[in-house]
């Protein structure tokens, strides 16, 4: 292999990895235009055309159902080639007239955004993509070298909480519930698999449930066991329960109500682990009179970059920044949920990778 010097002083290997380096540098620089595209497509609906129309449509199909305007056909198909190599759609070819056409057909992941399914993960992309998630970002630098115990939302916002922000914008709250509650069918989905967690329990108490979509799933499966969503009073304040299910407001970092079970989902990696722990020791006396028959279920991530693969392993270190730059909150591994688990008095404890990403923690006396 011939190592000399080019006319720059570098080896044809020094630059070959210079050049690679490059494309590795722009790739994740240009990573937010992926995002941005897939926002695009969501908001026209893209997906819900293709799938009422029931097959394949070209662009100009596409385009005349859109309603788009005409100079924006070539535009839109600049979308789909992008989106289509990132496996979204799938290209196959249509007969128009005398000549072959493009035609673009859903794949599984662009049917999590046909709006009419209940596995519709459209308002996932809506307010992850929303302006509010993403001001904050441009603090960064400002949230590093600044000695503050504030979160880079805070920074960004003249020291307003991601929470408080929601509770001053009725628009932003909604887009939110309506993202948890988006989430939560594909609990649905897990349930089938870990029926027998919820077996044997007579009450659960819902922690941070919001408007009640995880209990409502849960009482659909189980409807003789007593399901209350416990939130803080003005988000549960206005709802009706129903039967076994009920709603209370209070806050989970002074007490918890009493139950068989408290359930944890996407509660505890909004806070770091002094409020975690907290949140845990109160879980531990709400469920003390069932003594050891008592648990805690908790769903959130467990990052595991040993046995993970590597698309799974960026998907949760992403999030763990989200939770860093929203709430100073934090996705674990496993060597932080044991601890975490044993400070707060708990003996003993089990994870389970449920929903593709996400872990069911059960969690003993």
């Amino acid at each position: 292999m011939d190592l000399s010097a080019n006319s720059n002083g570098t080896s044809s290997s020094e630059e070959s990895e210079l050049y690679h380096a490059q494309i590795h540098l722009y790739k994740h620089v240009y990573n937010w235009v992926s995002s941005m595209a897939l926002k695009a497509v969501m908001e026209l609906g893209v997906a819900d055309v293709i799938h009422n129309h029931g097959k394949p449509l070209t662009i100009s199909h596409l385009a005349s159902e859109l309603k788009l305007h005409p100079s924006k056909v070539g535009a839109l198909h600049r979308f789909l080639r992008l989106l289509t190599h990132n496996g979204f759609f799938a290209k196959t070819k249509l007969l128009e007239g005398q000549e072959e056409e493009d035609a673009y057909a859903l794949t599984p992941p662009s049917k999590l955004l046909i709006k009419s399914k209940p596995t519709n993960l459209s308002p996932i992309v809506k307010g992850s993509l929303h302006w509010s998630s993403l001001n904050m970002w441009h603090s960064s630098e400002k949230w590093f070298t600044e000695d503050k115990e504030q979160t880079m939302h805070e920074t960004s916002s003249g020291g307003q909480s991601f929470w408080d922000f929601l509770n001053n914008n009725p628009d932003c709250i909604a887009m939110f519930q309506e993202a948890m509650a988006a989430d939560s069918y594909m609990f649905k989905i897990a349930l089938k698999e870990c029926r027998h967690v919820f077996e044997n329990l007579g009450s659960i108490v819902d922690v941070g449930g919001g408007t009640g979509g995880v209990s409502k799933l849960i009482h659909q499966e189980f409807p003789q066991l007593k399901c209350t969503v416990f939130d803080q009073p003005e988000v549960v304040g206005n709802l009706k329960g129903d039967g076994n299910l009920n709603f209370v407001g209070g806050d989970m970092f002074k007490s918890i109500p009493s139950a068989d079970a408290v359930l944890l989902k996407w509660i505890l990696h909004d806070w770091n682990d002094e409020q975690a722990l907290k949140i845990l020791k109160n879980s531990k006396e709400a469920i003390s009179e069932r003594g050891k028959e008592g648990k805690v279920i908790i769903i959130d991530i467990s990052i595991d970059e040993t046995s993970d693969d590597k698309e799974l392993i960026e998907l949760k270190l992403d999030y763990d920044l989200v939770m860093l730059a929203m709430f100073n909150g934090k996705e674990r591994e496993k060597k932080e949920w044991d601890k975490l688990i044993h400070e707060a008095g708990y003996s003993r404890y089990t994870i389970t990778p449920i929903c593709g990403f996400k872990s069911l923690i059960e969690v003993y006396p």
